[in-house]
């Protein structure tokens, strides 16, 4: 198995090894693209894999109506960050679940399994600005679970 993720590392360049590996992805959210109704692809998993994701905003989302997202798989779309509204989510804030603030508690952890894509899905109107980067925190359960950004 090979994998281009990444552990996190204290000061001195040491592994931190308990929260597993680290893939990321940043959306800059534009109203026909990224902000579009429908999903976007964030992550994409082969084999076995435990996921904690959440995401940090740079950016204050903006709409121009009443906008809802989460993230999840085609199975669940709202599986692993339950709906919020998007405009709540404000620069400096951590979305973890069906609020965000600028501190909250860790993720839940979830398995996903055979080629799973995890999805962001927007819906009832279009994200018009801001910026969310997510991380997939995840740790390989079976000899080829992999977690790789779409």
């Amino acid at each position: 198995m090979v994998t281009s993720s990444t552990f996190i590392r204290d000061g001195n360049f040491v592994p931190i090894t308990n929260r597993g590996l680290t893939t990321s992805k940043e959306v800059t959210f534009v109203a026909g693209t990224t902000g579009a109704i429908g999903t976007l692809d964030l992550f994409v998993v082969t084999g076995t894999v435990v996921v904690n994701i959440f995401a940090v905003c740079s950016s204050d989302l903006t709409s121009g109506g009443a906008v809802t997202i989460s993230v999840g798989t085609a199975d669940s779309v709202q599986g692993l960050i339950a709906t919020e509204t998007a405009t709540n989510i404000n620069a400096g804030f951590v979305w973890v679940s069906n609020s965000s603030d600028f501190i909250d508690d860790y993720p839940v952890s979830k398995i996903v399994t055979n080629s799973s894509t995890i999805t962001q899905t927007v819906a009832d109107a279009t994200i018009t600005g801001g910026v969310l980067t997510y991380y997939c925190l995840w740790t390989p359960i079976s000899q080829d679970g992999n977690v790789v950004a779409a």
